[in-house]
């Protein structure tokens, strides 16, 4: 359905896309992950000529879209994207945000497109939701009515850009479904993401971008298991590990809880899993070490996940001359750590003390 061959696009002098070559056929889940500024949304943005290449070929069924002669409104009608930030107009409801299109573009009546208006935000959950303005709606509603309003263009293909990032991480799971049910029923979509569960789970294939180029691509299992090259396999270990400082006892404990949620929505821990994580860290630091140690030494904590084994490490690391940290904490915690989790050790490399306690699904 698309081909992009050699496709380049500079910024202030600046190369963004070095060269891209890919291809997407029709039924396809392409989900393109990568670091920051490799390109990723660049990539998307000149899929549907929001942003204008600087070299290469772009070929939509059978036609060059880079050609001078072609249809740019017409292919921009069959290629819907789908914004981080929504792109509501403010001033129309949610029905009428998802008529605009269909009326001005593809001539229909006003009557048939706000039967169609309705019939897709039933689609997607929100018909009561009709006569909304966005300013009532939460993100992720707001969301899914951007989907719906690609939707009602009756596109070939949809481009996401990063649909989810914009929200609370209670409110991405509302989003990610409706996305599934669309990969279920055949509809060809192109993702930016940095949700690796819907990646590993929804995708037909993967994109991995770096030096503005799809660096490697392959299916989800390939990408974030047996990566081929050096690269990719550095990126997908980053994914799995969470790591933060810990100053002394003041620190903000539910600001630090969050984060963990928001790294283990990534990964597509359940909510049990990631409150067990919350657990470990909590008694590990609150009630193990500052304890032993006064509470004014730093401590530095890294959460590792293993895809394969479903398992999650906890290992808090910290200076001391102490050789059992977990004896001289407070009782009830290492009672709590050792009846909740399978493994809870010590161990020493130097000067530093490293406690790990392993928690399973």
């Amino acid at each position: 359905m698309i081909g992009i061959k050699n496709l380049k696009k500079t910024f202030n002098g600046i190369p963004v896309l070095k060269g891209v070559n890919a291809s997407v056929h029709e039924g396809e889940v392409i989900s393109v992950i990568g670091s920051s500024g490799s390109g990723k949304s660049t990539l998307l943005r000149c899929l549907n000529l929001l942003e204008a290449p600087d070299g290469g070929e772009i070929s939509f069924k059978g036609q060059n879209i880079l050609d001078r002669k072609a249809n740019i409104r017409a292919i921009r009608e069959k290629v819907g994207m789908v914004f981080q930030g929504f792109n509501l107009f403010h001033h129309l409801t949610a029905a009428e945000n998802l008529m605009l299109g269909p009326v001005n573009l593809l001539g229909k009546s006003r009557g048939e497109a706000y039967e169609k208006a309705l019939s897709l935000l039933n689609m997607v959950g929100l018909a009561e939701k009709a006569a909304a303005w966005p300013s009532e709606l939460s993100g992720g509603q707001k969301q899914r009515v951007a989907i719906a309003r690609a939707l009602a263009m009756e596109p070939d293909v949809i481009l996401f850009d990063e649909p989810t990032s914009a929200l609370d991480p209670t409110m991405v799971d509302e989003v990610l479904a409706i996305m599934r049910r669309l990969a279920k029923q055949g509809m060809t979509m192109l993702v930016v993401t940095h949700e690796m569960r819907f990646a590993r789970e929804v995708s037909s294939r993967v994109f991995y971008m770096d030096e503005g180029i799809v660096y490697e691509e392959g299916p989800p299992q390939q990408i974030f298991e047996s990566p081929l090259r050096e690269k990719t396999r550095s990126f997908v270990l980053k994914l799995k590990s969470f790591h933060a400082e810990i100053a002394g006892k003041t620190f903000d404990i539910y600001g630090l809880d969050g984060k963990i949620a928001e790294f283990g929505y990534k990964q597509g821990l359940a909510t049990k899993q990631i409150n067990m994580i919350q657990l470990a860290v909590e008694e590990l630091i609150l009630g193990i070490i500052m304890p032993a140690l006064g509470g004014e030494i730093p401590v530095s904590l890294s959460v590792h996940y293993k895809g394969d084994t479903d398992e999650a490490e906890v290992i808090a690391s910290v200076q001391t001359n102490e050789d059992d940290l977990l004896e001289m904490g407070n009782e009830f915690s290492l009672d709590i750590l050792k009846g909740l989790f399978r493994s809870v050790s010590s161990y020493r490399q130097d000067e530093t003390l490293f406690i790990k306690v392993v928690a399973e699904k």
